[in-house]
């Protein structure tokens, strides 16, 4: 009698997803299952440039899956542990042996008066397109970006590099993971591309109306068109679901990047915590993520102990315009250096790296396993053993095999 196919679901289409989707498929013995909202992959590190008309940041996902990965459209609604099942939005069900976890990130819902109401996020795909819009149909109108991240530094440089008249409201310090030379660097070219950089102290919204922002120093800034792209949230899918997690609903996991409730559960990217301790936000390290995530779910089928992850970290690209870029170089650890390369080479560093991450994936797609890291971050693994005396804040805690 053959036995059956292990049956593998991967929830979330993006960076992370795909990437442990795709290296799945290294064993035939396995049924993949990726769940995502859409039809097509989003370049979410692209989206600031959609807004402005440069780029359509999606790409088909047959272009990126590989062959054997099945694609279903729609949206996982609660995982039930106990029956080791999924339930979607249109109300499907199907069973899994294992889980990766990968539903990504967005901004949280703000909660500064107005902002819901009278701001126009950019996280999401669907977002970025409704915003679009507004801007096309107001090629004049003066714009505010409220958020001193990469997100928002991309954006008022993107919409300023026309001529556009933009504000870019920090709240705190321009660009915070940015080295002083980096931040220089970033600054001097938004001021050349004529945006108005609000930071420091007193430049914190309270407020956003119709036409209007209000900053905590009392000032109220005329704004036709307000883009928010502060904060920081997940899918409350792993809470819903009875599973553990950190203080803004990232799933906990240990350093094999499982869940610290479910041998079967595995996560990736964004809205995954390993030891309590998540890497930051990017596509670079949600690929690495999403392929340490199958090699965990790989070595269990095949009987084996999974590794720790051990990731480093090169550095952060900001793009300004399509013409320049800032290249933050950083320590393994991803403490920004106080090298950084600007101007044309760094549009030219910029636009490789968004590049490589659709190769990456395309790669792995045709020649699954291939993908590999040699970096390595020794700090991280010193530092998770000083916490390992502090238990994680947690909602359950149970662990199944």
């Amino acid at each position: 009698m053959s036995r059956r196919n292990t049956d593998l679901i991967v929830i979330g289409g993006g960076y992370a997803g795909v990437m442990a989707a795709n290296r799945l498929t290294q064993r035939d013995d396995v049924n993949v299952t990726l769940f995502n909202e859409r039809l097509a992959f989003v370049e979410r590190l692209r989206l600031h440039q959609l807004v402005a008309g440069s780029h359509g940041a999606v790409v088909d996902y047959q272009d990126l899956l590989a062959d054997r990965v099945r694609l279903a459209v729609d949206t996982v609604t609660r995982i039930d542990v106990t029956e080791r099942s999924v339930t979607t939005a249109i109300g499907a069900t199907a069973g899994y042996d294992h889980l990766i976890y990968a539903v990504g990130s967005g901004g949280n819902a703000p909660g500064v008066p107005g902002a819901a109401e009278f701001a126009y996020p950019i996280n999401r795909l669907e977002e970025a397109l409704r915003l679009r819009q507004v801007l096309d149909s107001a090629p004049a109108a003066a714009v505010t970006v409220v958020g001193a991240g990469p997100t928002g530094i991309e954006t008022a440089a993107e919409l300023a590099e026309p001529g556009r008249a933009v504000t870019l409201v920090c709240g705190t310090v321009l660009g915070p993971y940015l080295h002083p030379r980096g931040r220089r660097s970033v600054a001097k070219r938004l001021a050349k591309l004529g945006v108005t950089v609000l930071d420091g102290p007193g430049t914190k919204v309270t407020a956003v109306t119709r036409d209007a922002v209000r900053l905590d120093d009392g000032r109220t800034l005329a704004s036709e068109i307000t883009i928010w792209t502060a904060g920081f949230g997940v899918p409350d899918l792993a809470a819903r679901s009875g599973l553990s997690t950190d203080a803004v609903g990232r799933l906990l996991t240990d350093e094999t990047l499982t869940s610290v409730d479910d041998l079967r559960i595995v996560a990736a990217g964004d809205a995954a915590a390993p030891s309590g301790l998540p890497f930051r936000m990017s596509c670079f390290a949600a690929e690495r993520q999403g392929a340490h995530a199958a090699d965990t779910v790989l070595s269990r089928i095949a009987g084996e102990r999974p590794a720790p992850i051990n990731v480093a970290f090169a550095g952060m690209c900001i793009s300004l315009g399509r013409h320049a870029a800032t290249a933050q170089l950083a320590a393994r650890d991803d403490t920004a250096k106080g090298l950084c390369i600007g101007g044309r080479l760094g549009a030219k560093i910029k636009e490789a790296a968004a590049k490589g991450v659709v190769r990456e994936l395309t790669h792995e797609a045709r020649r699954p396993g291939k993908y590999s890291w040699r970096l390595k971050d020794d700090k991280r693994r010193r530092l998770v053993r000083g916490e390992r005396g502090r238990a994680p804040s947690r909602t359950s805690a149970h662990r199944r095999g």
